[in-house]
């Protein structure tokens, strides 16, 4: 199957490619609970998160940079209140962007090709990813709109984690390296272009050094053979039983303890 913009995202695409965002929904991240029933429920076309505010905001700018936003927006009628104005999310994404757009150096960092498509092999699976801003010879470039940051994350046994692996971006740096360059025989460092919402907008780029790439990979190879059980059928898929999909599809069958009810904490 050859990956372009009209199917990468298709369901034909996600059964015959791993990608980040589907190896997420297996093994989770330190912020996101895994659970494999969703990801199985999302590969039958059963189950569709919900697009949330953060996230439109994010594809807002994303779409912007990518020369695409118009065409976003008519797709997302929600943007807008019915004075035809935007909502005051959307009038903050618009404010992103201005402040990304005064800073030279940020700005090198997206000029980059952007939303380009490459595919791979690891671990006895095919890849594909998506990468927002590709400097060939010289960077791989993720933009990420968030809400802080600096904001440290407390992970239990571990203590607190920066952002970026407590929501798997280190994970995400280390595909998108190997995939580049099992494609072009190069390894290119990865670097996140972080926006943030709030008031005054904090911009940073931030390198993934190769450590935390190498720790991240060796962790999805770790897994490969678990998610792909479960992704062949040949493995019944676990639920969380604390997500959206787990509590719309639960039926009843006996009471629970008291005791369950702290079993994930």
């Amino acid at each position: 199957m050859q990956m372009t913009d009209q199917n990468y995202y298709s369901q034909e695409a996600n059964l015959e490619f791993m990608s980040v965002s589907q190896y997420k929904d297996f093994a989770g991240t330190y912020g996101k609970m895994p659970c494999e029933y969703t990801a199985m429920e999302k590969l039958a076309g059963r189950w569709k998160e919900e697009e949330t505010t953060a996230l439109l905001v994010g594809s807002y700018v994303d779409t912007y940079f990518e020369g695409t936003l118009e065409g976003f927006k008519r797709e997302h009628p929600s943007l807008f209140k019915r004075d035809g104005g935007l909502k005051a999310d959307y009038t903050k994404a618009d404010e992103i962007i201005k402040r990304i757009e005064k800073d030279q150096y940020f700005m090198r960092y997206m000029s980059g090709q952007k939303q380009v498509i490459m595919t791979g092999e690891m671990f006895g699976v095919k890849w594909k990813i998506k990468i927002d801003s590709y400097i060939p010879d010289t960077a791989i470039v993720d933009l990420k709109v968030m809400s802080s940051i600096t904001e440290m994350k407390w992970v239990r046994d571990i203590g607190y984690l920066d952002f970026v692996r407590y929501w798997g971006y280190d994970t995400q740096g280390a595909v998108y390296q190997e995939i580049v360059r099992q494609n072009t025989g190069k390894k290119l460092p990865f670097y996140i272009a972080a926006a943030t919402k709030e008031k005054e907008p904090d911009i940073r780029i931030i390198h993934v050094t190769d450590n935390y790439l190498q720790e991240a990979l060796y962790a999805v190879e770790t897994n490969m053979p678990r998610v792909l059980r479960v992704k062949s059928g040949e493995a019944e898929p676990d639920r969380c039983e604390l997500c959206g999909c787990c509590r719309h599809n639960r039926v009843l069958t006996r009471p629970i303890s008291i005791n369950d009810l702290t079993a994930s904490i």
